[in-house]
């Protein structure tokens, strides 16, 4: 992980007002020192991003996952459900046939 001391000497490429923005989106209030931080270590990613960028990728089919994943799927049959009494068994407040939770309108 990247210290304050690591980050001090890297050229900041994004400004005090995107992180600023940053946090107000994310809701999170920094000290000046974190924004520095912060700052930079963002900055290293969009470096590394801009890295990326120069890659030549012509050839290369786009991928969603970097392995081959598939769905197992089962067959959807019907089966009886459980008790309602089973159902009802950890709710914390129930009646005879229901859940009882708080009333939310008016």
């Amino acid at each position: 992980m990247l210290t304050s001391k690591d980050c001090k000497n890297q050229p900041m490429k994004i400004s005090g007002e995107d992180i600023e923005h940053i946090a107000m989106l994310a809701r999170l209030s920094l000290t000046e020192e974190e924004k520095e931080l912060f700052g930079a270590q963002l900055s290293r990613i969009l470096d590394y991003m801009e890295k990326l960028n120069e890659l030549d990728t012509d050839n290369i089919e786009p991928t969603s996952h970097v392995l081959h994943l598939s769905n197992v799927m089962r067959e959807d049959l019907p089966k009886d459900s459980i008790p309602r009494e089973d159902a009802l068994l950890n709710a914390p407040e129930k009646t005879e046939k229901f859940y009882r939770v708080p009333k939310i309108i008016e």
